[in-house]
């Protein structure tokens, strides 16, 4: 996961929109590799498969651990599955989708998945996306309609998506996502004091740089990014050392990240002035994909309640929706 979360980072430094793409294949892979056909990890391993994660959907928006859409027994070997997908990163691009359902049994608990090939009938982009930011990740609404999938398409027993979304996905995602806030934060920062160097003011011939407001300010932002470096490094060091804090880290760590990079980016906008709205410095484009991760399930809000829960000994989710 360290090896990773440098690519992320490396990533969005550069494009916040391709490092999602990556992202969102590497949560995904981490369930195809626990519970997937070797085919498809082979294929994934040699570089020939691209998937992502399809679990918001309308009906329940951002709470991800309670999908809406249904998966019945359609004969002894297929299951049809019916969804309208809210949000699907690389949509129409993918080779395959990491799918949530109701699970088939009533009561079996609160979500199944499955891998669904890219070229299923039924499958269906509905939409295109022209969001604030991160406008080239394909995150578009997809619908299954009466989409049929092979029995053997599921992935843990039915019911046990949940546990595998919340034991397999989600450290990935969290972790990652934390991961893509420190590259495009750390960018911005770069980039911001680049143009306080090079800048001066022809009436006084003095660098931006040579106010110390301004210096300050700056070293605020640097600040603010290597504690958010700092706190990864510990989440991934509490991962890899299986420390009893680790999921309490895992949690935190994107809530943190989420408003670091809201915040660096905002700031570097103001600092750089006029320059900043110009698509040249290339700081309105993070600010703009920087919004992401506020609003990425889990959101920062369910994240800081996640976090009181654990803090306080409540279970993670109440039994309404597991």
């Amino acid at each position: 996961m360290r090896a990773v979360a440098e690519v992320i980072e490396r990533l969005a430094a550069e494009c916040g929109s391709t490092a999602m793409v990556v992202l969102m294949h590497y949560a995904a892979t981490a369930v195809i590799e626990a519970h997937g056909p070797r085919d498809v990890r082979t294929a994934i391993a040699t570089g020939d498969h691209l998937t992502t994660l399809a679990f918001s959907e309308y009906g329940s928006r951002s709470h991800f651990w309670s999908p809406t859409g249904t998966a019945t027994v359609a004969d002894d070997d297929t299951v049809r599955l019916d969804a309208r997908k809210s949000w699907v990163t690389s949509a129409g691009e993918a080779n395959s989708y990491v799918w949530s359902s109701l699970p088939l049994t009533r009561g079996a608990g609160p979500m199944t998945l499955w891998l669904v090939p890219s070229d299923s009938a039924g499958l269906i982009v509905t939409g295109d996306f022209d969001g604030l930011g991160l406008r080239g990740n394909g995150s578009r609404p997809m619908t299954a309609d009466g989409l049929r999938v092979p029995s053997t398409a599921r992935m843990a027993a039915d019911g046990a998506g949940l546990d595998t979304a919340l034991g397999a996905v989600l450290p990935w995602f969290l972790v990652l996502n934390a991961a893509f806030c420190l590259g495009l934060a750390d960018s911005a920062v770069a980039e911001a004091g680049r143009h306080l160097t090079r800048t001066t003011l022809t009436h006084t011939g003095a660098a931006l740089r040579d106010a110390p407001v301004t210096r300050r300010d700056l070293a605020r932002l640097m600040i603010r990014t290597d504690a958010l470096r700092a706190f990864l490094g510990d989440t991934l060091t509490a991962l890899e050392t299986g420390r009893d804090d680790a999921m309490l880290r895992v949690l935190q760590v994107k809530a943190l990240a989420g408003e670091t990079v809201a915040d660096v980016t905002d700031d570097a906008m103001q600092l750089c002035g006029g320059s900043a709205f110009r698509k040249e410095l290339g700081l309105e484009r993070r600010f703009r994909d920087a919004r992401a991760a506020r609003v990425m399930a889990p959101t920062t809000d369910a994240l800081h309640d996640f976090v009181g829960r654990l803090a306080t000994g409540l279970p993670l989710l109440d039994e309404a929706n597991r």
